[in-house]
């Protein structure tokens, strides 16, 4: 995978398990959870990965002084999580918990979130129905029960300066609807091919992640979801998603944190992703692109600003 360096601390520990202790279909699943300042929502997204049958959790924590840790050290004693010592993104410490485990499968996730109690072994049903099949992601909720546009397309280029230009301040405009995949709101509960899902909870082949270089440790936050999925892809393998694994993402406890370096991490991300995946003519735009891509980070941050 992707990085190096000198390793980071370790504290406590636990061996590779079965999803539902050999009760529910599937290989070993290991589980990593990538904190920050995420409080005690960390504890309760443990305990949850936990009941769901996957013995090995491994908390990876970026730099966290918010006592995250602690509190789910006390959730479950014998947690296993890891120090790198300071905050090397998103998807540079999921490569760390990656390495950390041996498990042929493995979930990961955000800290702030609610997993269904069948979620893990529905997400090993959809992965293992198809050997090509490298991804799955589940069906996410919000906190309100709305169900979040976690599986997308690549958007092509109309879609995507129409989203641009319109889904800060008109987020049902017929290009944000098609970049979403809002049409999923209400498709049946199948396994369907997509290009892309969120990082917030997926589950992966180890094989088909190491055979990438795992994330590109050059994204610090943001698109390093869609760059993987998009590497993947290109490599013969299969992104999907399926509804009947169900989880619930309580978003926003540690961005909203430093909310103006995110929207700007999150935009510098999406230029970098545009760069990487460009090519004929399309490369030829980038100066548009990035220009537009500017442009949309000013608009966030008003929107921000002014709470829209």
């Amino acid at each position: 995978m992707t990085g190096g360096g000198r390793g980071p601390a370790v504290e406590g520990g636990a061996p590779g398990g079965t999803v539902g202790g050999g009760e529910t279909p599937g290989a070993p699943v290991a589980a990593v959870v990538v904190n920050y300042e995420s409080g005690p929502s960390l504890a309760s997204c443990v305990r949850d990965l936990r009941d769901a049958g996957i013995d090995q959790v491994v908390v990876v924590d970026n730099g966290s002084v918010d006592g995250s840790t602690s509190l789910a050290r006390t959730a479950v004693p014998d947690l296993e999580i890891l120090v790198p010592g300071s905050n090397l993104g998103y998807g540079a410490a999921a490569n760390r918990g990656v390495a950390a485990t041996t498990a042929p499968l493995v979930l990961i996730c955000n800290p702030d979130l609610e997993v269904g109690a069948d979620a893990v072994s529905a997400l090993v049903t959809a992965l293992e129905a198809d050997s090509a099949r490298a991804l799955v992601g589940p069906l996410v909720r919000t906190p309100t029960g709305e169900r979040y546009p976690s599986a997308r397309h690549f958007p092509s280029m109309v879609d995507a300066a129409g989203h641009a230009v319109l889904g800060i301040f008109m987020p049902d405009n017929r290009f944000t609807r098609s970049y979403q995949r809002t049409e999923l709101d209400h498709a049946p509960s199948e396994v369907r091919s997509v290009d892309w899902v969120s990082g917030a909870c997926f589950l992966v082949r180890r094989s088909a992640f190491e055979q990438v270089g795992g994330f590109d440790e050059s994204y610090f936050m943001y698109a390093e979801d869609v760059d993987l999925c998009w590497r993947l892809g290109r490599a013969g393998w299969r992104v999907v998603y399926t509804p009947a694994a169900e989880i619930t993402h309580i978003q926003g406890r540690s961005t909203d944190r430093h909310p103006y370096r995110m929207i700007f991490e999150h935009h510098r991300s999406l230029l970098r992703f545009a760069s990487r995946s460009s090519q004929g003519w399309r490369a030829a735009l980038l100066p548009v692109v990035a220009l537009g891509i500017a442009v949309r980070c000013g608009l966030a941050c008003l929107a921000r600003a002014t709470g829209r």
